[in-house]
């Protein structure tokens, strides 16, 4: 989806058919909806749309749905992956794998439920010997609702 504009300026959302090709998840661990906004090497901007039919929601709190904290996260380095890979100008393949090594200073503000949408800001801190490390927002109605640092790595296939 990504592609020039009239003006010259790059049009930097993606759908979810782009996202696919960025993230190896599929459901029910594709936790990436849309792409807002991306600018390799710097931040992106995503969301999920939370929805009362997440496979979660029957077992997490029946009578008051809330997704659980550590998914929130795995959106947030999901996002961090796309960023990764845009820098890079690359896409996953079949010979490394993109793992989520490390949180830092993860802080969990507001529930999360059924209805809301989950607006993820990431921002790159660094990146050294394959190492990187993202600041990471997830907002709903421009509420915190957690934060992250988070720390990934590539590393080819055993």
């Amino acid at each position: 989806m990504s592609s020039a504009t009239a003006g010259g300026a790059v049009d930097s959302r993606m759908d979810i058919h782009e996202i696919l090709n960025y993230l190896p998840h599929r459901y029910p661990f594709l936790l990436v909806d849309r792409v807002l906004d991306v600018v390799p090497g710097e931040r992106i901007t995503a969301l999920k749309n939370v929805s009362m039919n997440e496979p979660f929601f029957p077992g997490h709190y029946p009578h008051h749905p809330v997704m659980p904290g550590v998914l929130v996260v795995e959106a947030m380095a999901q996002t961090a992956a796309i960023l990764s890979f845009k820098t890079m100008g690359s896409k996953p393949d079949d010979k490394s794998v993109y793992y989520f090594v490390g949180i830092d200073n993860a802080r969990f503000k507001k529930p999360v439920g059924p209805g809301d949408q989950l607006v993820i800001e990431v921002r790159l801190a660094g990146n050294k010997r394959g190492i990187w490390k993202f600041s990471a927002t997830a907002k709903v109605d421009g509420q915190v609702a957690a934060e992250a640092d988070l720390i990934c790595a590539v590393r080819p296939t055993p």
